[in-house]
């Protein structure tokens, strides 16, 4: 019997600002935005995707908790999504572009055998962009 495919997998975040949180995925990283609402004038949930990435922002009336305000100060759990990109070092060049603010710039990591780079958005959260070492 053949597994249904998944195809795709959105993290939640919880923002101070969903108009904010729209600009900034938006204008500095190219997304999509493909829902802000409810309505017009009070906009509160937005969704923003590119590619099969897909983020889900929301204001509920309480601070975000990214992951690196619960590391244990060992930079182990910095990271609030992972996103797989075959070319990170294009994508790189193409955020530089938009004069996006790099919170790790482009690297191999030897002990995580993963190349790309990180991202922290308007409120906080850490997007990693990259893919496995090629061997």
């Amino acid at each position: 019997m053949n597994k249904p495919e998944i195809s795709g997998i959105a993290p939640f975040f919880i923002v101070r600002d969903v108009p904010a949180s729209l600009r900034f995925y938006g204008d500095s990283l190219g997304f999509d935005i493909t829902f802000q609402g409810p309505r017009e004038d009070d906009i509160f949930f937005g969704i923003v995707q590119r590619g099969a990435a897909m983020i889900i922002l929301k204001d509920i009336g309480v601070e975000p908790v990214p992951n690196y305000t619960r590391d244990t100060k060992q930079g182990i759990a910095r990271w609030d999504a992972y996103l797989h990109v075959e070319d990170p070092d294009a994508l790189a060049a193409e955020f530089s572009t938009r004069n996006v603010d790099f919170f790790q710039p482009i690297k191999e990591d030897g002990d995580d055998g993963l190349r790309g780079f990180e991202i922290q958005d308007a409120d906080g959260y850490i997007l990693f962009f990259g893919r496995p070492q090629r061997k």
